[in-house]
């Protein structure tokens, strides 16, 4: 308990619209505060890191209870920041609401911290904050066309920077094309086609059961334990107790004769049985996506579930492993994973399977090489070598790789910056992510001031 004593002053001048003026303590009290400046202050650190509710439970056990409405008023009568136009500006989109409503983050990069939140993503609302705000030298941003427009418009001065993360992710893009249009150098000579005599049967009928699934293991064990305990003049009801199991189970154990009886009675029919050969020649022609096989029989008719068809998939993976010859060739993404690897990062299996790809195929020789060519440019940041790469990229006449070639042209100057200078999204992209989480943390209930405020103002 603080007993305070202020002077209280009265202005003795008729025309004045006050007549009585209260004392103020520094760093104590406020005008028309009710609650003292410190724990204000704390109230609202605990408001911006948790919000409503939650900040009103952490509030009570700490002794200070206030309600969630009350703490979302603090929020929103803290102090403006100022806002001053950075040096280095950052720029991304984030979603208000997932495609109908989007918003603008931008970022001091020499501060990492949030400056304005905009609401909208086309130009004219980044154009109008850099027109009111000027003396912007560098802009950093992804590849979207609206903010290097705007950038061109409001700030033709600036340097824009071309985020590398998202440079390479279009060159992924450009590469799993390439890889698409030449999948048919993905099989070996020896299994091209699902047809050839030479490959050993799919798995069906006993080869399937045979299978080494987590339920033909237990069956096994289990098998094994009452067989065993049986042997040794165990009940019925004692082993069912001791294994845990229902009394019925372990008749149907101790009765089987020799435990492929018991894989038999497990067999039971599945709506599947009759999508089984078509899913054997889709496998082994290449198509090894569980939702993409589940598409395509679905569109023939069959009602069960996407799970079923995962785990025979996966099932379907493993007699693939016991039966190398016949095992399909690796999935696109596989092979655009192991073109834009670093060699150093594969391991000794993906780079001779790697090795045998290229060998089959001149186009995807000459695209790993401009991947690699690429990925030491960037790493090393020789950005003056980017017109010299999209020539020879350009000379191969790869016909993935030149829709992002014209990209890269469209934006050269952009780009060339950001495989030069060491300015990149990361700082932005990070602050999108906490946005992200504040909005699931305030369940879409608060307007977007609150957001706004709690991205600036918080720590």
């Amino acid at each position: 308990m603080i007993e305070l004593e202020v002077r209280r002053f009265v202005c003795v001048n008729p025309s004045c619209g006050r007549k009585i003026f209260a004392e103020q303590v520094p760093e104590v009290t406020y005008r028309h505060g009710r609650r003292s400046l410190p724990l204000t202050m704390a109230l609202a650190s605990i408001a911006l890191a948790l919000a409503g509710r939650a900040g009103a439970r952490l509030a009570r056990v700490l002794g200070s209870p206030a309600s969630r409405t009350t703490l979302l008023r603090v929020i929103r009568a803290l102090p403006e920041p100022p806002v001053t136009a950075p040096v280095v500006l950052g720029v991304d989109d984030f979603s208000l609401r997932r495609g109908k409503v989007y918003g603008t983050v931008l970022v001091d990069m020499m501060t990492r911290r949030p400056i304005e939140l905009l609401i909208g993503r086309d130009a004219h609302t980044l154009a109008t904050w850099l027109t009111a705000h000027p003396g912007v030298e560098v802009i950093c941003r992804d590849r979207a066309s609206s903010y290097a427009e705007a950038a061109r418009s409001a700030a033709p001065h600036a340097v824009q920077v071309a985020d590398r993360w998202h440079v390479w992710h279009n060159l992924i893009e450009a590469v799993e094309k390439c890889v698409i249009q030449h999948r048919a150098c993905l099989p070996e000579p020896s299994s091209a086609t699902a047809n050839d005599p030479q490959r050993p049967p799919a798995p069906a009928g006993g080869d399937e059961l045979q299978m080494q699934t987590r339920l033909n293991t237990r069956i096994r064990e289990r098998y094994a334990l009452v067989q065993e305990l049986l042997a040794q003049g165990h009940g019925i009801k004692p082993i069912a107790r001791r294994l845990g199991l229902a009394r019925g189970t372990v008749q149907r154990y101790a009765r089987a004769a020799t435990v492929d009886d018991k894989l038999t009675q497990a067999a039971r029919p599945s709506n599947l049985d009759n999508f089984k050969p078509y899913l054997h020649e889709r496998f082994t022609a290449g198509v090894t996506r569980p939702i993409r096989l589940f598409e395509e029989i679905h569109a023939q008719g069959y009602n069960g579930s996407y799970h079923n068809v995962r785990d025979y998939v996966r099932r379907l993976r493993t007699w693939a492993r016991h039966h190398p010859a016949s095992a399909p060739p690796p999935p696109v993404h596989t092979v655009v994973t192991w073109i834009t690897t670093h060699p150093d990062n594969l391991t000794p299996d993906h780079q001779q399977a790697l090795g045998q790809i290229l060998s089959r195929c001149p186009e995807l020789t000459a695209l790993t090489g401009h991947v690699r060519r690429f990925a030491i440019m960037m790493s090393k940041r020789n950005g003056t070598q980017l017109t010299h790469w999209l020539t020879q990229a350009a000379n191969s006449d790869l016909p993935g790789l030149n829709s992002f070639i014209r990209g890269i042209e469209r934006d050269h100057a952009a780009v060339t910056a950001g495989l030069t200078l060491p300015w990149s999204s990361g700082p932005v992209e990070g602050h999108v992510n906490r946005i992200k989480m504040l909005k699931r943390q305030m369940f879409g209930r608060a307007n977007f001031d609150l957001l706004r405020r709690r991205v600036l103002s918080s720590t």
